[in-house]
């Protein structure tokens, strides 16, 4: 257990100034009843069961300031917390043919604006991943619940070279399997590694708490074969949903001098979400992205998290101060 305000912990030090001072006073009524020669004395100065009882509601009251005084420097624990969890991986076509004006003002512009839409409506309880593929695919962002900081990921996503779809997904699977394996499946080694087993084929969406964004115009001229790699995610269980970014009259674009013809292939974004039981979505119906998470079957988990208990404390020490008020006014007909 640890303190947010440990300095309040100095507090403890009046508590046994407070008892000698109550014990003072408490010896002052004493002797007055003694001069007085009131029975007040003693049934106070008695012994047995009478004399502990006495004693009952002061303890009480003393433990009660104690544990007051723990909380007034708010302790903190790890505490097993169970949580709802979920996985998105938005898996970005970087490729050239990205920079296309046919959306305006950019194609990555509007698969950027679409994205930021999507992240801005999730709840804090999913996790958001960027990967980026052009002729390969990389993660840019491993999955987090940190909204600013996938957004700035997704800012920093530029055109670059060609296109492989199968690069994308492969980098998403990538991604989903170093977030629920852990981080120390990235470590560097000098020995073997084990070889990974192909996955036992699974119904599709058995995956359900992670699933795979691609944004893409669908355009493939880089391998693996997309439907292929789809089939790998459909395998394991992962479903994919495709957004369409581009429009199907396409454009020219230039390509480092290049005058190249580009337009969005439906076709294989609509396959490749088919195959693993996603869905596809255009660019004018991108708003619709966040309908995944509707669909995204979130899993229980039971995460060790840093937590205030400042309450537990402070009700047991109000629990404490009252039992200690009501057995003194009870038993001894006054306050302790």
């Amino acid at each position: 257990m640890s303190f947010i305000w440990p300095p309040m912990l100095l507090s403890l030090a009046l508590i046994p100034i407070g008892l000698l001072f109550y014990r003072a006073l408490g010896g002052r009524r004493r002797r007055l009843l003694a001069a007085r020669g009131g029975p007040g004395f003693a049934q106070g100065a008695a012994h047995g069961p009478a004399g502990l009882r006495g004693r009952i509601p002061a303890l009480l009251v003393l433990c009660g300031l104690v544990v007051m005084s723990v909380a007034l420097a708010r302790p903190q624990a790890v505490v097993d917390l169970p949580r709802q969890e979920g996985t998105v991986i938005l898996a970005f076509d970087v490729s050239g043919s990205m920079a296309a004006t046919d959306l305006a003002p950019t194609r990555m512009a509007a698969a950027k604006a679409a994205a930021t839409d999507f992240v801005e409506r999730e709840p804090s309880s999913v996790t958001i991943g960027v990967v980026a593929f052009s002729d390969s695919g990389v993660s840019v962002q491993p999955p987090t619940n940190d909204q600013a900081t996938v957004l700035a990921a997704i800012d920093r996503l530029a055109p670059q070279r060609g296109t492989s779809l199968g690069q994308g997904i492969l980098a998403s699977l990538k991604a989903i399997a170093v977030e629920e394996a852990g981080p120390w499946v990235d470590y560097y080694t000098t020995q073997t590694p084990t070889p990974t087993p192909t996955p036992t084929p699974v119904p599709a969406g058995t995956h359900a708490p992670a699933v795979i964004v691609l944004l893409s115009d669908g355009e493939n001229n880089e391998s693996p074969d997309p439907l292929t790699v789809a089939q790998t995610a459909a395998d394991q269980g992962v479903r994919i949903y495709t957004v369409g970014i581009g429009s199907a009259a396409g454009t020219t674009v230039d390509l480092n001098g290049f005058e190249v013809f580009t337009q969005l292939d439906e076709a294989t974004l609509q396959q490749i979400a088919q195959v693993t039981g996603g869905a596809y979505y255009g660019a004018d119906d991108a708003q619709q992205l966040r309908s995944i998470y509707d669909n995204l079957d979130t899993q229980l988990v039971i995460q060790p998290q840093l937590t205030e208990i400042t309450s537990i404390f402070a009700g047991v020490s109000v629990l404490m101060l009252l039992a200690g008020a009501l057995t003194s006014l009870m038993w001894l007909g006054r306050m302790p």
